[in-house]
C-alpha cells in the first residue's frame, strides 16, 4: 500500500488543494470529550473544493485501500489513544447555507448552532430544538439527532451524498429509513455534503426565545461543565424508564475509571474529569453495561461511537 503522504502529495497535485492539512495531528483537538491520539494524516479542505477534492480523495484511497474516517464536529464520538490510521477527512471547512422557499440546505460541515443563528436572522424556525447541540449537521444527520422529543428526520426533506460512483446525488426521505438514533448513512459508506430541511415562518425574537431555553436546560443539565458526549447511553422505552434513572437506581451515579466519571449530577452523562483517557471512557461504558445486565437483564446501547486504533484485544461496550 501507498504511504499516507505519498499518497496526498500525489491527490493534490491532481486536484489542487486549499485547506489545512497536518501529519500526526492530535484528535482530541477535534473531539468533544478531549481525548484522543493521532491521525496519520488530518486533512481539512476549504469549501470551494471540497465536493469535488473529497470524491477524488475517496475513489482512490479506496483503489489504493487506505481507510477514510469522515470527521464532522466530534461531538459524539471517542478516539483511541493510538488514534486513527489512514486519513482523517475534516468536513469542517465545508459549511455555509441557503435558503430555498420555506426549505433551508445546510452543508454537512456547518455548526449546528451557526446555522441556527443564520436561520433565526432570516425569520426560519422549526429547528430550535437542537439549539446548543455541539457538532455539525451532517453527524447530526448521520445519528438522526435527537432531543426534546424531537428528530431531525421529523424535518428532513432530502440528503445529498456522494453515491457508489463518488457523484453527488440527492436521496429523498423515506420515513422507513429513519428511526430513533438512527439513519440510512449508519449502514451506507457515503459521504454526505448537505441537508434539505423545512422550515417554517417565525419572528427572530420568538425563535431566539426558544433557542434560549434551550441552551439554559442545556446548562441546568451540566452539559458543558466538562469536556463530555452529553447523553452516553441510547434510552429504551421497553425499559420503562430513561437511562439516566436506570443508571442512577443502581447508584453508578459518580462511579469513576482513571479520568472519566459518571457526572455526579447526571447518570446518563459521562464526563472527562481533566485528564481521562480513551481508554478510561470505554473501561467506564464496558463497566456500566455490564454491570446494568447482571443487576437487571437489560442491555444498553452506547450512543457514544468508539472509532480509530483500538488494541485487539479490547472487549466491545
Amino acid at each position: 500500500m501507498i504511504s499516507v503522504r505519498k499518497f496526498i502529495e500525489k491527490i493534490n497535485i491532481e486536484r489542487g488543494f486549499t485547506g489545512e492539512l497536518r501529519y500526526d495531528e492530535p484528535l482530541a483537538l477535534h473531539t468533544t470529550f478531549k481525548v484522543g491520539g493521532p491521525a496519520d494524516l488530518w486533512i481539512r479542505p476549504q469549501a470551494g473544493c471540497f465536493p469535488e477534492y473529497g470524491a477524488c480523495l475517496l475513489r482512490h484511497a479506496q483503489a489504493e485501500g487506505i481507510p477514510v474516517f469522515v470527521l464532522g464536529g466530534g461531538a459524539n464520538i471517542v478516539v483511541s489513544d493510538q488514534g486513527i490510521r489512514g486519513i482523517v477527512l475534516d468536513t469542517g471547512g465545508w459549511s455555509g447555507l441557503s435558503l430555498t422557499g420555506e426549505e433551508v440546505i445546510i452543508r454537512s460541515g456547518m455548526g449546528i448552532d451557526a446555522a441556527l443563528d443564520t436561520l433565526a436572522a432570516h425569520e426560519r424556525g422549526g429547528l430550535e430544538f437542537l439549539a446548543g447541540m455541539p457538532g455539525s449537521f451532517g453527524g447530526a444527520l448521520w445519528m438522526n439527532a435527537r432531543c426534546y422529543e424531537k428528530s431531525l428526520s421529523d424535518v428532513v426533506a432530502s440528503a445529498e451524498c456522494l453515491d457508489a460512483d463518488f457523484q453527488p446525488c440527492w436521496v429523498p426521505y423515506r420515513a422507513e429509513d429513519y428511526g430513533y438514533k438512527r439513519s440510512p448513512f449508519q449502514t451506507q459508506d457515503r459521504l454526505i455534503l448537505s441537508v434539505r430541511l423545512r422550515t417554517m415562518h417565525r419572528p427572530e425574537t420568538a425563535i431566539r426565545q426558544e433557542m434560549e431555553q434551550y441552551h439554559l436546560d442545556r446548562e441546568r443539565k451540566g452539559h458543558y461543565r466538562f469536556p463530555s458526549a452529553g447523553s452516553a447511553f441510547k434510552n429504551n422505552r421497553h425499559f420503562g424508564k430513561p437511562t439516566g434513572k436506570i443508571l442512577d437506581a443502581l447508584g453508578l451515579r459518580g462511579l469513576q475509571i482513571g479520568g472519566a466519571a459518571v457526572a455526579p449530577w447526571h447518570g446518563n452523562i459521562i464526563i472527562n474529569t481533566g485528564n481521562a483517557r480513551a481508554k478510561d471512557i470505554r473501561a467506564l461504558v464496558l463497566h456500566i453495561t455490564e454491570q446494568v445486565q447482571a443487576a437487571l437483564g437489560i442491555h444498553l446501547e452506547p450512543e457514544i461511537r468508539f472509532v480509530g486504533d483500538w488494541p485487539p484485544q479490547a472487549p466491545s461496550p
